[in-house]
């Protein structure tokens, strides 16, 4: 009774003491934002839907550009004269972009805003699949795919620290809808870049053009947010015990611990850089992001061609192409949501794990008689990307350690897979079918589910990092 009686009056004494203007400004700030902290904007209702679009239309636009090409693979080769080792040095551009320019994100983010970095990565984006079907020969075409990978590049690593920053009560949830967001973007290329070709007249060069449309009009809602250059000194703030108690409660799913009052102003402060890689779950977490985009960039450059070789037509390879991708529609919603209430993510690895196994075994006996069971059980398998960004989320404490993990574990996956695609266009090219290639593919699963399990596992960074 005497702790209640103290608790009325403090929230007493805290309402007589806040002015009408105080209280606004509390309301107004910036979902997730500290109190006090320097440079925020009013926030609005509208400016946090505004944000909430961006965010999905960004994730709509991360993967149109890789995967509305390999549906026309056949075309684009035959029309700029690529042989099969130079068709899979073109499926592994995405990677190698994504590892070169993706650790450059937080670095901009911290100059220029993150809302300014993405925006300038969906206008390279526009750009690069405006100019590559037109750009004149192979070089030209591999140049202005890198300029659009760029800006998925920084888009890619930015978007689970945008999450955390400014919606840190709902990190499951919110990778879920820009997750799912992804898969449908992914998907509906997959599906309607043939069909769309065709109604064109048949030509590759606007199929691949058209998704510039889409990519253009992601740029509009960011750009409110270009001017919010005091916003990235918040990436990296001062850990406080109360922000790892709040954060904690989140992942395990109990009831959120009470912010001290006497914290409440505390400022952000810069700190310096975690030594991300003494860390063993950083380590794994990023090998088990590499693997996952292996398998994710063959499945985008290649699955296509496999099923078309196995004697289904060109629209019905992209449909299955697209059912592999739409998979992650629904899961990449449910996933996230499921792995943060889950102390530990393994089991769900090793499930997704087994679907690709038996994915693999399924094309490498019967490709064409069991097509769409196998790119069903490959769709589920696929989605180890959403789980791999939700552990990214959930294995660091604060904003800071989140946009290191997000850009190390992103930059060193996207290295370690950029060899997969190459690999398998040689082995291709080399053996005359697609025996090799598969049991590659089935050989890296192993290794993904056991580095996928150890990253799973309930511990963060920053505790590792200090030893």
């Amino acid at each position: 009774m005497m702790g209640l009686m103290a608790s009325d009056e403090t929230r007493t004494e805290t309402m007589r003491s806040t002015t009408p203007g105080e209280a606004t400004a509390r309301d107004a700030r910036v979902p997730g934002e500290a109190p006090g902290a320097p440079g925020t904007r009013a926030w609005t209702t509208w400016t946090t839907r505004l944000l909430l679009l961006g965010i999905v239309l960004a994730a709509l636009n991360l993967r149109p550009a890789i995967t509305s090409l390999g549906a026309l693979l056949e075309e684009v080769r035959d029309g700029l004269g690529m042989s099969g080792s130079v068709a899979g040095l073109l499926t592994s551009v995405p990677p190698l972009c994504f590892a070169v320019f993706g650790v450059t994100a937080p670095r901009l983010a911290r100059r220029f805003g993150p809302g300014a970095v993405v925006c300038a990565g969906m206008v390279a984006i526009t750009a690069g699949l405006l100019i590559r079907p037109y750009a004149g020969g192979t070089a030209g075409f591999l140049a202005a795919t890198a300029l659009a990978l760029m800006g998925i590049a920084v888009s890619n690593v930015l978007m689970p620290v945008i999450v955390k920053r400014f919606f840190p009560d709902r990190v499951g949830s919110m990778t879920g809808l820009y997750s799912m967001a992804l898969a449908f973007g992914t998907s509906i290329a997959a599906a309607a870049t043939v069909p769309m070709t065709n109604a064109l007249g048949g030509d590759w060069q606007p199929g691949l053009a058209v998704w510039a449309v889409v990519a253009a009009a992601a740029v509009l809602p960011w750009i409110p947010f270009v001017r919010e250059r005091r916003a990235p000194s918040t990436l990296t703030p001062a850990p406080d015990p109360s922000d790892e108690a709040l954060e904690a409660d989140e992942a395990t799913g109990k009831p959120a611990t009470a912010r001290p009052a006497d914290r409440q102003a505390k400022q952000p402060a810069e700190q310096p850089p975690l030594r991300i890689t003494r860390s063993r779950t950083a380590w794994a977490l990023a090998v088990f992001f590499g693997l996952q985009a292996t398998a994710a960039y063959i499945t985008m450059g290649w699955m296509a061609q496999i099923f078309r070789d196995a004697g289904v037509s060109a629209g019905t390879a992209g449909l299955l192409l697209a059912v592999i991708m739409v998979m992650g529609v629904p899961l990449a919603f449910v996933i996230p949501r499921v792995a943060t209430r889950l102390p530990h993510q393994g089991p769900i690895v090793l499930v997704l794990g087994v679907c690709g196994l038996a994915g693999y075994a399924g094309l490498y006996f019967a490709p064409a008689g069991g097509a769409w069971a196998w790119a069903l059980l490959l769709g589920v398998s696929n989605c180890a990307f959403p789980l791999a960004l939700t552990m990214v989320g959930m294995r660091a404490r604060t904003g800071a350690g989140v946009a290191q993990l997000s850009a190390f574990a992103q930059s060193t996956g996207y290295l370690i897979s950029i060899p997969g695609p190459l690999l398998v266009g040689v082995l291709y090219q080399h053996s005359g079918g697609w025996g090799l290639p598969i049991a590659l593919m089935s050989a890296l699963m192993v290794p993904q589910m056991v580095v996928g399990f150890l990253a799973g596992r309930d511990r963060t960074v920053e505790e590792e990092a200090a030893r």
